[in-house]
């Protein structure tokens, strides 16, 4: 009795349409396998099984020893079944497939003609080959012979399972389950040979393509079967796959969809492709020249009439430079780096490039004639000029300040009532009070002039949110894209390397998201006796938790990422693609990574000045100390040989050459950027015409003088163990303090300047810093960019560009115009007399007109100084300033009244500072 049993309760190993024969007759196709035990159990056939080995096959020891653990194969039965009542079908054709006996494990056979013929009903019959090319095999496969191959038997008594029904020859199942679709082949030998392989290997063939397609066999990129491949995610492979699969036939566990072996045979993105590339830099072409080789595409000079794509670099180019061809595609870079990231030639449409319109022109803060004698005029002109040029784009809880003459006005309150809209205040009529129709006087000047402390506190709020947001760029537009499951072309890197570069990020986003939310608490409800230090003591665990982890293995971090962009093109076209969106501002990934590493000192800094700017009686006053102690555990907790000993070097010297500066500015996070020499244009930080020297750090700007000779009479009898300091310390700035950087357009008037909006928290208005580049080595457009990333990297925001502006010297009343004439020389040799004749005699009680005298004598060209005051009162000094000052030169005889002017004003400057 046959050991009859359905397909549902013994898998076979073909689950695809061929483990039914096409070839037998069907009228309804929904029944296929519907068959159950009790319907064909009374009307099997008595049928015979039998394996017959063939050729070489008949000496395969191993394959003897298999064919006799094998005990059943599976047998096609089909079976008519009448129609039922009422129904306008006739009879059906009922399939199924059925487990039988194999009673003889095999035998051998000389002459294939003698059982082969097909016809025979007595006999299941399946044949055994290794050759599937050989005259044997093509006999049988005319007369409709089930033939199998080794490599199934073998498959088959190792997973204890029958010997599996195919309608065709089926050698392995190298390609068991997948559904192959071909595309671009125009030789119809070729194609009907690599279907006949898939076929061997188990594999299906699908005429048109769908989405049972598991793999798109293609000849080029071009087609409609390569764009839904591409859109779909599906694997996209050259012929030369199922022929190496094909070699591998005899390797029983191998499977040609493992993505290690098929990776070899994808086709490359640029097949078929020559491209010429426009607008980008020398190295940036050079670089995307090598990626079109390796990604299989060639690539020629602009203008070749044989190139199919023109890869335009479209911030640069705004018009094309030839009349563009049909069939030429002119597409943007992002098409270039999504097909490599892809694996796969993406689709031209969305990547076309088109001319750029002439951009809007922006409305410019409007400025009348500063001709104008009335100074009070220009200054207020020049605050709105740079109160407009530092307005402020960061996401603020303030809400914006409304006019006097403003029929409402908005409070900080209002923000957090939904009911007080100008709409309800109507509604109110009579009822409503005036204050909140109108705004008083006390409550325009507490909006106007905040206390500094909160000033402070809300820069740590901006910094604090500016982090946060390029937290968020890091994690949702690199880290969560390459964790993503169903990546087209597959995983961009490994699980490992993705942990090794972001490492405990999501933490450190965690809990900076917590602390932004209740700085933003606290300043919606700001009064001065809130506790900022609290918030950071809160999370003073969570911070040890998550940042040494990270700041420690920052270096590791950095050199995975170097690594996988230099052997992953893939992944180096995934970081040219999102690297170039505006959320990073044109940073790197390694870039934004280090603001974790650079955020606790950050924060360190501005809770001091903030406890700088609390009263003694403020309880805060000591929780921010305990808060900053925090800090310090934490960074304790941070790797300090990772510090690096030639920058802290750098510092050192730079503060031995500056006289007076600051201590703190000796910092373990601390690192010396740049150093710049310039002359000062305005009266801020110092005088017109000083030669100033500016020491860029990663978070500050140190502001020296060069120092004028010191008077020996008030030099320190102690011997030097290093040489004077050479310049002189006037300010230590935070780079957050920084609102913009103005770079000055070149003018007759004004060459090589730039400007410095400055406002320090205890400032009401905004102060303009101006300087001129005092060597030709400095490119201004080099150190303006350099300053502004680290203006802001301190400020946490992302796009440094936004805080680079140009600027007209007009406006901003700004001229390096007889900088270096022997007059203005003259000039501020006057002035530094001046200053130093008060400093001098600010040691002593001498009269104010004493000291006014004595300047008026020396600084007067036609006068002489009398003798006696100079060698009794100054010792020769003031002598030898008057020499200086009645020098006389051409430009001076010739220029007599404009020096007279010149005097009376340095004469006035000099009494207001005396």
């Amino acid at each position: 009795m046959a050991n009859i049993s359905t397909v549902s309760n013994a898998q076979s190993l073909l689950v695809d349409s061929s483990v039914i024969d096409s070839r037998l007759a069907e009228t309804s196709k929904e029944h296929l396998f519907l068959g159950s035990a009790e319907d064909i159990e009374d009307g099997v056939p008595q049928i015979e099984t039998r394996v017959l080995l063939v050729g070489n096959a008949e000496n395969n020891e191993e394959l003897h020893k298999a064919l006799q653990g094998i005990k059943i194969m599976e047998v096609p039965v089909v079976r008519i079944k009448g129609a039922e009542p009422g129904s306008k079908s006739g009879e059906k054709l009922i399939k199924t497939i059925i487990n039988m006996d194999i009673k003889v494990p095999f035998r051998k056979v000389d002459n294939v003609q003698d059982f082969g013929d097909g016809e025979n009903t007595e006999f299941e019959t399946v044949f055994v080959l290794e050759d599937f090319h050989c005259p044997e095999f093509t006999y049988l496969y005319k007369n409709d012979n089930r033939i199998i191959g080794p490599p199934i038997v073998l498959q088959c008594a190792m997973r204890e399972e029958p010997l599996p029904f195919s309608s065709r020859p089926l050698y392995c199942t190298n390609m068991l389950n997948l559904v192959l679709c071909f595309t671009g082949f125009r030789k119809k030998d070729e194609v009907v040979k690599l279907v006949n392989l898939v076929h061997h290997m188990g594999g299906t063939i699908r005429r048109d393509f769908s989405s049972k397609v598991t793999h798109l066999i293609s000849y080029s990129t071009h087609g409609e079967k390569f764009r839904l491949a591409v859109c779909m995610g599906i694997p996209i492979l050259k012929a030369d796959w199922i022929y190496k699969a094909w070699e591998k036939r005899n390797e029983v566990n191998f499977c040609a969809a493992d993505e290690r072996f098929r990776t070899d045979f994808k086709v490359p993105p640029f097949q078929d492709c020559i491209l010429s590339f426009l607008g980008f830099s020398e190295e940036d072409k050079k670089n995307m020249e090598e990626m079109t080789e390796m990604q299989g595409g060639k690539y020629l000079e602009v203008g070749d009439e044989r190139c199919t794509h023109l890869v335009v670099e479209e911030n640069n180019i705004k018009e094309l430079p030839f009349q563009v061809p049909k069939k030429l595609y002119v597409v943007k870079q992002e098409w270039f780096w999504g097909s490599i990231q892809m694996d796969a030639r993406a689709g031209e449409s969305m990547y076309f490039y088109e001319k750029q319109e002439s951009p809007t022109l922006k409305k410019s803060v409007s400025l009348l004639s500063l001709n104008t004698p009335n100074s009070n005029r220009k200054k207020r002109r020049l605050r709105d000029t740079l109160a407009q040029l530092t307005k402020e784009t960061e996401i603020s809880p303030f809400p914006p300040r409304k006019r006097p003459s403003a029929e409402h006005s908005l409070s900080m309150g209002s923000l957090l009532d939904i009911s007080n809209t100008p709409e309800s205040a109507k509604a109110g009529g009579a009822d409503t009070p005036r204050s909140s129709a109108r705004p008083s006087k006390s409550s325009v000047s507490i909006t106007q002039k905040q206390s500094a402390r909160w000033q402070v506190a809300k820069e740590l709020f901006q910094t604090e949110s500016n982090y946060v947001d390029i937290l968020t760029t890091v994690l949702q537009l690199f880290k969560d894209p390459l964790e993503k499951e169903g990546q087209l072309g597959g995983p961009i890197l490994a699980p490992e390397e993705i942990k090794t570069i972001f490492g405990s990020i999501p933490d450190i986003f965690d809990v900076h998201t917590r602390i932004k939310n209740e700085l933003q608490e606290l300043l919606m409800s700001w009064s001065e006796n809130k506790s900022i230090g609290e918030i950071f003591l809160k999370y003073s665990k969570d911070l040890i938790k998550a940042y040494p982890p990270f700041v420690n293995f920052f270096e590791m971090s950095k050199e995975t990422i170097v690594k996988c962009e230099k052997q992953k093109p893939r992944f180096h076209a995934f970081l040219k693609i999102n690297q170039a969106k505006p959320e990073c501002g044109r940073q790197t990934l390694a870039e934004l990574l280090i603001r974790p590493v650079q955020r606790l000192p950050s924060i360190g800094l501005l809770l001091n000045d903030i406890k700088k700017h609390t009263a003694d009686d403020n309880p805060d006053k000591v929780t921010l100390e305990k808060a900053n102690e925090s800090l310090k555990e934490v960074m304790t907790h941070i790797n300090e040989d990772k510090r690096k000993t030639e920058s802290q070097k750098q510092i050192f010297d730079a503060v031995y050459e500056v006289d007076g500066c600051p201590a703190n500015l000796l910092s373990s996070h601390r690192t010396l950027v740049h150093r710049v020499e310039t002359v000062a244009l305005g009266d801020k930080p110092c005088d017109r015409g000083e030669n100033v020297t500016l020491f860029l750090f990663n978070d500050c700007l140190e502001i020296a003088r060069k120092r004028h000779k010191v008077i020996t009479t008030f030099r320190s009898p102690h011997g030097h163990t290093r040489p004077p300091a050479s310049l002189k310390h006037i300010t230590l700035m935070p780079l957050s303090q920084i609102r913009k950087v103005l770079n000055i357009k070149e003018t007759e008037d004004c060459h090589n300047a730039f400007a410095l909006v400055v406002r320090p928290p205890t400032e009401q208005d905004n102060l303009l810093f101006s300087f001129q580049l005092a060597t030709e080595d400095t490119v201004k457009e080099d150190w303006l960019r350099m300053l502004c990333r680290h203006v802001a990297n301190t400020i946490c925001k992302a796009d440094a560009e936004d805080l680079l502006q140009s600027a007209d010297s007009d406006t901003l009343q700004v001229n390096t115009k007889d900088m270096d004439s022997t007059l203005s020389r003259a000039s501020r040799a006057i002035k530094k007399t001046s200053k130093k004749v008060t400093r001098a005699f600010s040691f002593t009680k001498t009269p104010k007109r004493v000291i006014q005298r004595a300047f008026m004598m020396s600084s007067t060209p036609d006068s002489k100084s009398p003798t006696s005051f100079s060698e009794h009162s100054l010792g020769g000094r003031i002598a030898s300033t008057s020499s200086l000052a009645a020098f006389q030169s051409p430009s001076l005889v010739s220029l007599p009244s404009l020096f007279e002017r010149r005097y009376s004003t340095f004469s006035r400057s000099t009494t207001h500072l005396i």
